[in-house]
């Protein structure tokens, strides 16, 4: 009687070609999982080449302390801008009235403190509530008229212009009172023992890292409990060393000047908002559902104009915090404050992967966009590029931008 006998191969000695193929599939993998995502991980990649590309031209310029802590100041009002767009692009409407809002409510905060006197604490309330209201009235002809977003906010960019120039009379006001100057400029204070650090900062640094850390790994989790596909486990390894790098990185590089800024901590805690409100909350995913497909939105029960008419109330919100901020740091209002401020918000959210047909975009998203921007502004700052070509630049990277977004998508569908 035969037997079949099923031959095996001998393994492979180490060193060999088994080996060499294990630590090719790993990288096939890790390849794989990038390209999947690569709308995701695409402008974090290139904010990471920008850095590293003026950080050699510039001659280690760019991430000297001072430079860093310069350039939060310096973007602070554009990233503010682009988290309220973003949400309005997701929506799938655009609002070109920001940067006219930002210059009257700016105007608005120094007639109440510089010429009335008023206490500036009740003053920024005051114009908090001022943005919202003109946000409001926005959204209420957009949402509840059908009047398109564009010319509603077209008419209020020469609005809110031309009322700032009555308030002003064309002339800069200021100074502004010290508590209100601080929101621009200030820093966190010193506390703890003399270490050469900014004790404060480095603790605040720390228990950031471990807050993202333990959300990466919490939100990975919670996507494998429902079947969700995940990114390969390598190159997830590699997203949270490369995430660690950069928050101790631009903790120490603060810790070693003056601190954190005052205004980055309102950052983080407006990026940790609404974070929360679009990935977990039942008004972000209406306004996915409605950018995405609002006739679907409507059979669902989404209140489609309620949404809308929320999300341009937030943006007047936004542009007013926006424009205190810009007043704040300038120590003055100007009539020509926040000049091109629509333009500079609304490229960091297509940047950052915000659609032009609305239902994608992430709050992160915007922040790393504007944060691309920021890094080609204070780059070419430093290596005295004329502001001609600074413009074409700037163009020419939201181009690329949404190239590559359009690339994407007909990849992804095909």
């Amino acid at each position: 009687m035969s037997t079949d006998v099923t031959k095996t191969p001998a393994a492979a000695p180490p060193g060999k070609s088994g080996g060499s193929a294990t630590g090719s599939g790993l990288l096939q993998l890790m390849l794989d999982g990038l390209r999947r995502n690569m709308r995701q991980y695409g402008m974090l990649i290139a904010l990471g080449l920008l850095v590293v590309l003026f950080q050699v031209w510039t001659g280690g310029d760019l991430l000297l302390p001072r430079n860093v802590s310069n350039l939060v100041l310096q973007n602070s009002y554009i990233l503010i801008l682009a988290i309220g767009m973003m949400l309005v692009i997701i929506a799938g409407h655009i609002d070109l009235s920001v940067g006219s809002v930002t210059a009257f409510t700016g105007a608005f905060a120094a007639v109440l403190t510089v010429q009335h006197g008023m206490a500036w604490p009740l003053a920024l309330v005051l114009c908090l509530a001022i943005g919202a209201v003109a946000g409001a009235v926005q959204g209420y002809l957009i949402a509840y008229l059908g009047i398109p977003s564009f010319i509603v906010t077209l008419a209020g960019m020469l609005i809110f212009r031309g009322l700032t120039e009555m308030f002003l009379k064309g002339q800069t006001l200021g100074p502004f009172p010290d508590g209100l100057q601080k929101m621009g400029n200030g820093f966190l204070p010193e506390v703890g023992p003399n270490t050469n650090y900014h004790n404060l900062t480095l603790l605040l640094g720390f228990a950031l890292l471990a807050f993202v850390v333990l959300q990466e790994v919490r939100d990975r989790k919670r996507q494998q409990e429902f079947a969700l596909d995940v990114v390969p486990t390598n190159l997830f390894l590699l997203k949270l060393v490369a995430i660690a790098a950069a928050i101790l990185t631009v903790t120490m590089l603060l810790a070693s000047y003056k601190g954190a800024p005052i205004i980055l901590i309102v950052l983080g805690l407006l990026v940790v908002g609404y974070g929360y409100l679009m990935r977990n909350a039942v008004f972000g995913r209406h306004i996915y559902a409605i950018g995405g497909n609002l006739p679907a939105a409507k059979l669902s029960g989404v209140k489609d104009k309620k949404v809308t008419f929320l999300v341009f109330l937030n943006m007047g919100a936004l542009a007013a915090l926006a424009g205190l901020v810009v007043a704040a740091r300038l120590n003055a209002a100007s009539p020509k404050a926040g000049l091109n401020f629509e333009l500079e918000a609304i490229a960091s959210s297509f940047i950052g992967g915000a659609s032009m047909s609305g239902g994608v975009g992430t709050v992160l998203g915007a922040i790393i966009g504007g944060l691309v921007l920021g890094v080609l502004n204070n780059g070419m700052n430093l290596l005295s590029v004329g502001t001609d070509w600074q413009q074409v630049i700037k163009g020419l990277a939201l181009l690329a931008a949404v190239g590559f977004d359009v690339w994407n998508k007909r990849k992804s569908g095909s």
